[in-house]
């Protein structure tokens, strides 16, 4: 035990000695918080012989569940399968298993995942005869998430909102939404820990149980909690008030899913006698990354005030580098990956290139594709929602919970069975008016004068009538391969004898290897727990630590991620911040927070990229190089190089190597007196100092201080890039205002006032 002890430094150490009462570990990026819990958690077993059932630990997805898991059992042996370890939603489900008859339903019931979701959205709207273009299914799902993470049932939300059109609205729809998921015997991702709480509340022998039986309660990324997940942490700690959470309240990026930065902030106020432990010192970044992140933190208003230190090498200074468009900003993050993995070795797994939004990355994977890059984009199309996955899992999801009404839709026709729109509609009006299943209405079709749906379905009612005798006594595995090859649906696809049916083939059999590994890792072999484990799982949790290529995602996807090298792109106003986010401080602080995780991505080089003019959405806008750039010190920047012009330059030539952090190999340059360096063919660079260079980016600024306030709308403008155009709509952003600009040879522009250049006519 002494050497469990050994290995945590001084404050780490203090942190997990700390075992009784509250306690508050205010974590900062790569202080070792997991070391810090796996520790904790394992002296509380094997120092204080705390029974592991008695512990649990909650977490945000399932990858770091299990690698803390994995971590435990790894200092204190077998007895950590017996911990509560899990995300919220994991940990909620199993209590609603046992639990969840007492609210209505039965406990067979099913999580319904974004699509389903927006699938009963549109009938729901379709039943109240609502426009579809004014109340968007996406933009109501929004509405009633926020609602849920608020804990508003929908009289709730409705009294609230008495009075507000379009609130009342959604309050309706909110309403029938909620009575769909209950005939379904469904569930959305809110419910279930609002479901939890309801039972625990409602229930007093439940709560006698989990409140006993979970005596020390450790909670992982609390700034990210919302205001359920707060109420659900505070009821299971109730009894014994042996609470640990850890955070960090610089890494608090997710309030647009209902995260509470005041959880973090009053946890001292919520749970009296808190003891407060921060850890500061940082083992992933270089010396010179971590002062680029404190100086650019330092912005925030911060309750919980630290400064990372790191005992690392200081390291290489982060690369900044001004593209021309987002072309050139990918073609200079290619040259750099190439140039590590020649000159240190580095494999493509240890590139992770980040964006604030996905539509970043399109020019950056064409270039990827043209240079034969091996890459993945986390958070694309993800191999659960391919047709022929939902298909299957369809099938499975129907077989657990014959209710199900929005699989049984799904799959009535996959293969093609001879069921009719007209059909369908019928039996979905018969069903909202029975409040009977279409199944049980489909397999009593004579009941109902249905007799010709009775012959068409008969073979797919008896296979699932089949299936769901046998799903106690077959593995899964055995289970899906029989839905698929008896309902005739890969011999439909093998008929189609095309290159995507065959590409779907070998999803499904992909599909095949998921549930047989499934088997062979999960003690509960389950249908209803392999069919929750694949609805719960996350864009993270289904990357592959053994994929030897380099990532692509949103840099809230990257929260809790680690790279060697890291890109940071896009970095200009109105994308990083993003416009919505300028002049709302609160949301600002959001954006430089978002930023600081990007930052402690990296553990040894960081490329910061912005571009003069980039093409996003139709449009081309020319920005302001971003305010987070300017936060960092000129002298923690290695702005070496920047884009002049393309002019010819003089005669001699011979070769010159920069270094690494600038161009990637050497090449012929030609210089001229003013000690420009023309890339041959077209590309021209300048050599600079960074202060040199940020000096010219701070003139350029004061070139711009002119008076935007002289632009109409309406208005005929000239640009030297664009030609002349009509100004068609104006919007304030910040100190600058959006011009939106229709030019007649051009199309529209989205132009920033200040930057634009712009001549009246």
């Amino acid at each position: 035990m002494q050497d469990l002890l050994e290995v945590l430094n001084d404050k780490q150490k203090e942190a997990v000695l700390e075992t009784e009462g509250p306690c508050l570990i205010i974590a900062g990026a790569g202080s070792g918080k997991t070391k810090v819990l796996t520790h904790k958690i394992a002296y509380l077993i094997s120092q204080k012989n705390v029974k592991p059932w008695n512990i649990l630990a909650i977490t945000f997805t399932n990858k770091a569940a299990n690698e803390m898991k994995q971590r435990v059992e790894n200092i204190v042996g077998n007895v950590a399968q017996e911990m509560w370890m899990g995300t919220f939603h994991s940990i909620c489900v199993r209590i609603l298993r046992k639990y969840i008859d007492r609210i209505g339903f039965d406990t067979s019931f099913l999580i319904f995942d974004t699509q389903d979701q927006r699938t009963i959205v549109k009938e729901c709207l379709k039943s109240l005869s609502i426009d579809e273009k004014m109340f968007t299914d996406r933009s109501v799902l929004a509405e009633i998430s926020n609602a849920k993470n608020e804990m508003l049932t929908p009289k709730a939300y409705k009294a609230k909102y008495a009075g507000e059109y379009r609130k009342e609205t959604i309050g309706n729809i909110y309403e029938l939404y909620q009575k769909r998921l209950k005939e379904n015997n469904a569930v959305d991702f809110d419910d279930i820990i609002n479901y939890c709480i309801d039972i625990l509340t409602n229930n007093p022998d439940v709560l006698q149980h989990y409140t006993e039986k979970f005596k020390y309660v450790l909670v992982d990324e609390y700034q990210d909690t919302n205001k359920a997940q707060f109420e659900l942490v505070s009821i299971l700690a109730s009894r014994y008030g042996n609470i640990t959470v850890v955070g960090d309240n610089d890494q608090g990026i997710y309030s647009f899913r209902g995260a509470d930065i005041t959880n973090i902030l009053n946890f001292e106020k919520d749970f009296p006698g808190t003891k407060i432990i921060k850890l500061e010192q940082n083992y992933r970044c270089t010396g010179n990354i971590l002062k680029a992140a404190n100086s650019v933190i330092k912005h925030n208003e911060n309750k919980y005030e630290k400064k990372l230190w790191t005992e690392n090498e200081e390291g290489s200074l982060p690369c900044l580098y001004q593209a021309e468009d987002e072309y050139d900003e990918a073609r200079y993050i290619v040259e750099q990956i190439q140039h590590l993995k020649t000159e240190e070795y580095f494999k493509p797994k240890d590139f992770v290139i980040l964006y604030r939004m996905n539509a970043q990355s399109r020019a950056i994977e064409d270039i990827l594709r043209r240079e034969d890059i091996p890459y993945k984009v986390v958070g694309g199309v993800k191999f659960y929602e391919r047709k022929e996955i939902k298909d299957a899992i369809s099938y499975l999801r129907l077989i657990q919970n014959p209710s199900d009404n929005i699989s049984l839709k799904r799959i009535i026709n996959e293969p093609k069975r001879g069921i009719g729109k007209t059909s369908l509609d019928n039996i979905s009006k018969i069903s909202d008016e029975t409040g009977i299943s279409m199944y049980e209405i489909i397999k009593h079709a004579e009941d109902y004068e249905l007799n010709r749906l009775k012959a068409n379905s008969e073979e797919f009612i008896n296979l699932i009538e089949e299936l769901r005798e046998k799903k106690n006594n077959l593995s899964i595995s055995e289970l899906l391969k029989e839905a698929l090859n008896k309902s005739g649906y890969v011999k439909a696809l093998e008929n189609e004898k095309t290159v995507e049916a065959e590409s779907r083939i070998q999803n499904l059999e992909e599909f095949l290897t998921v549930a047989i590994e499934f088997e062979e890792e999960s003690a509960d072999n389950s249908l209803a727990e392999f069919l929750e484990s694949i609805t719960l799982s996350s864009d993270v949790d289904e990357m592959q630590d053994e994929e030897n290529v380099v990532t692509l995602m949103t840099l809230h996807s990257a929260k809790g991620l680690e790279f060697p090298a890291v890109f940071l792109v896009g970095l200009e106003e109105g994308i990083f911040p993003g416009y919505k986010s300028i002049g709302e401080p609160k949301e600002l602080e959001e954006e430089r927070r978002l930023f600081y995780v990007g930052i402690t991505r990296a553990k040894q080089f960081l490329y910061l990229t912005y571009a003069k003019h980039r093409t996003i959405f139709g449009s081309t806008s020319y920005n302001a190089v971003s305010r987070f750039i300017k936060e960092i010190p000129e002298e923690l920047l290695d702005a070496n190089i920047q884009e002049s012009g393309e002019d010819d330059f003089g005669e001699e030539e011979f070769n010159w190597e920069y270094g690494r952090h600038n161009i990637a190999k050497t090449k012929t340059y030609t210089f001229n007196t003013e000690n420009e360096v023309k890339i041959k063919p077209k590309t021209t660079y300048q050599f600079r100092t960074a202060e040199s260079f940020l000096n010219s980016l701070n003139q350029k600024k004061a070139q711009n201080e002119i008076d935007i306030t002289k632009y109409k709308e309406g208005q005929r403008v000239y640009h030297k890039k664009f030609g002349e155009g009509t100004i068609k709509k104006i919007e304030p952003e910040g100190d600058d205002y959006k011009v939106d600009i229709e030019f007649d040879k051009s199309g529209h522009k989205r132009l920033m006032a200040k930057f634009a250049g712009l001549e009246i006519l």
